[in-house]
């Protein structure tokens, strides 16, 4: 799953209306921003392997430290708790915590059984939705236009830039979406490695988006949290 990842992140700004896109988006992106580094330093492994699923010819075969359950629920301490001792925003922690966790549910629903439950990885899981396309594309779409619909109403405008920064956000994540359903496999997996460090650019993009839009009116009357 791609955009269905952001989806989260877009989404939860209204339940973490004082929460940056940009912690969101880092929060529900975290571990696929974490595997590629794993597999830079060779700690994390994958394989290409045309055929794997209908919409992917990578073989996740190790990443028990980024994807395993366990690991995934102590990434999820670690940020919410890490964002609670910056901001002491109570509720944008618990957010930020949920949109971690949320990115393993996700890929639960779309990966074959590659998502380890503990660290050995002897027993792994996944739904298997990416052998079924039409369905994936339509769940993940649906998702990322509900999480980009809320984004959208609990936030306006400051300048032009938070109308154009957020809607070039939105396209370009489509249009990279629809280049990896179309596209041609990765030449090798160094790439996928290099190429996976350049999602920290929707995270320094969704901070500046947000930094030129402000909570919708109805948001401003929400209580705020003691620091």
């Amino acid at each position: 799953m791609f955009i269905g990842h952001f989806a989260v992140a877009f989404g939860a700004k209204k339940a973490a209306p004082r929460a940056s896109l940009g912690t969101l988006f880092l929060a529900a992106q975290f571990i696929d921003l974490l595997w590629p580094l794993l597999l830079l330093v060779g700690m994390e492994h994958v394989r290409l392997d045309p055929g794997n699923t209908a919409m992917t010819p990578l073989d996740f075969y190790d990443y028990p430290i980024s994807h395993g359950l366990p690991g995934v629920l102590f990434w999820s301490l670690l940020v919410g708790g890490a964002y609670y001792a910056a901001r002491r925003y109570t509720r944008g922690a618990i957010v930020a915590g949920l949109a971690v966790l949320s990115h393993w549910i996700l890929d639960l629903l779309t990966h074959r059984p590659d998502l380890p439950l503990g660290f050995g990885g002897d027993v792994k899981v996944g739904l298997g939705l990416w052998n079924s396309p039409v369905v994936a594309v339509i769940l993940e779409v649906t998702l990322f236009a509900a999480g980009v619909f809320l984004y959208a109403r609990a936030t306006v405008k400051k300048d032009q830039r938070g109308v154009y920064g957020f809607w070039g956000l939105v396209a370009v994540l489509l249009v990279i979406y629809g280049m990896n359903l179309a596209g041609p496999p990765p030449p090798d997996v160094s790439v996928i490695a290099v190429a996976g460090n350049l999602g920290w650019l929707f995270v320094a993009w969704a901070y500046w988006v947000d930094a030129h839009r402000r909570l919708a009116v109805g948001e401003h009357h929400l209580p705020r949290e003691a620091s």
